[in-house]
């Protein structure tokens, strides 16, 4: 989930700036220096990791391995510009954090992620992740080829085409699974309950993300499906419940499955409708600042309507925020199976050459204390949702959802 604060590009931008910088115009400097022995000079400024202390660093072992790599490495063509080969030295240093959703994009990916930020690509249409050092789908989007395939929250990505996913990156795997309509990648899939793994192949397509479905359902239950957390979730969701407000419903059902998120202020956005103003939604926990609250805002017009939410393991992110925040404050229940459990804050911030920065400054924290991160959130009443049950187009889930709701509207 991203966050856009302009002070915090700017200041993060510039510390980047400094370290390209360093590298790239230094280069003949620091490669013959080190060339001839190591050297070691302070570093300050470049990092505030250590609150200004001086860190005593030794570059002499970065340029002796970047003139081996063009003097020695059996294919040059791969080695690619001194432009590539800076941009590799920063993903290694991110991945040193072994914290998949610290990311950085050259400008190419950076234009791709942008179009997944704003709705519109090409691909298979499904969420990726980590869990558990596995590449899994987080959740297949709505009428896409990844749905349309068969693809399921929890589903173990092992191999994508001829590439085995061990040790694999999430921003890796996604360059590997997108690519040119009409185009077929080859996904082998392991999923819980499955004897071996299943090759499934899959069609490319332009991909329009979904966003949301609203219905009135019998006796008076309105049901709304959020898909995501984007750009067009909020004015979406508003005229969903304007509409569901000129019905005069006697209870609501919020489908958060395999919504895998998006922009945090979303979150806080709609939880508004649903709880009093001024009633805590999530707390942001940040390495040395003070924690920031994020209060519901708007005027909780259906603060007092009955509603359950359908959550599953492909809710992630905003969506854990959106349903533990009203489960805390109003004992909401909570239908389907645990959720993914993605509970830090990341920010992405712009850099001077087009490249992106996404980086994690901070934990989540629900109104009742629990953190969200790894461990997830667990429904009140947990119900499956098999293979077999899709095939046949049935919805425990959904019908457990009506029963407790219409339980609840009854008291």
């Amino acid at each position: 989930m991203e966050k856009f604060t302009k002070k915090k590009i700017i200041l993060i931008g510039f510390s980047i700036v400094l370290v390209v910088g360093f590298v790239v115009g230094s280069f003949y400097f620091g490669y013959e220096t080190g060339r001839k022995k190591p050297y070691r000079i302070e570093v300050q400024g470049v990092s505030n990791l250590e609150k200004g202390k001086a860190q005593d660093v030794d570059f002499g072992l970065f340029w002796e391995v970047w003139k081996r790599l063009k003097e020695k490495y059996v294919d040059p063509a791969k080695t690619g510009s001194n432009q590539d080969l800076v941009y590799g030295a920063i993903s290694g240093l991110l991945g040193s954090l072994k914290d998949p959703n610290t990311v950085f994009f050259p400008p190419s990916d950076a234009k791709k992620f942008g179009e997944d930020i704003s709705g519109q690509f090409s691909g298979i249409g499904a969420e990726i992740g980590m869990r558990n050092d596995q590449l899994v789908i987080i959740a297949p989007l709505k009428d896409t080829p990844a749905e349309r395939a068969g693809l399921r929250s929890g589903d173990k990505i092992l191999k994508i085409d001829e590439t085995q996913t061990g040790g694999i990156t999430v921003d890796e795997a996604v360059k590997l699974i997108r690519g040119k309509e009409s185009t077929v990648v080859a996904l082998t899939i392991l999923r819980n309950g499955w004897d071996k793994s299943k090759e499934i192949k899959i069609t490319r397509g332009v991909i329009q993300v979904p966003t949301l479905d609203f219905e009135m359902k019998t006796d008076g239950i309105a049901y709304i499906h959020l898909y995501n957390f984007y750009e067009k979730s909020v004015p979406l969701f508003y005229e969903a419940v304007f509409k569901m407000a000129k019905e005069n419903p006697r209870g609501l059902i919020l489908d958060l499955r395999d919504n895998p998120g998006g922009y945090l202020q979303a979150a806080v956005d709609l939880a508004g409708w649903f709880l009093e103003s001024g009633e805590v939604v999530v707390k942001e926990e940040f390495r040395s600042d003070p924690e920031q609250v994020f209060k519901a805002q708007r005027s909780g017009i259906f603060k007092n309507l009955p509603m359950v939410i359908l959550v599953n393991q492909g809710s992630a992110s905003a969506s854990e925020i959106l349903a533990g925040a009203l489960h805390d404050n109003r004992a909401i229940k909570l239908i389907g199976k645990k959720t993914f459990g993605k509970g830090t804050v990341q920010e992405l911030e712009e850099l001077p050459d087009n490249s992106l920065l996404k980086i994690t400054i901070a934990h989540w924290r629900l109104p009742g204390g629990q953190l969200i991160e790894k461990n997830g959130i667990a429904p009140d009443y947990e119900v499956d949702l098999s293979d077999e049950d899709v095939k046949n187009k049935k919805d425990p889930q959904l019908e457990k959802a009506m029963e407790i709701l219409k339980s609840e509207i009854s008291k």
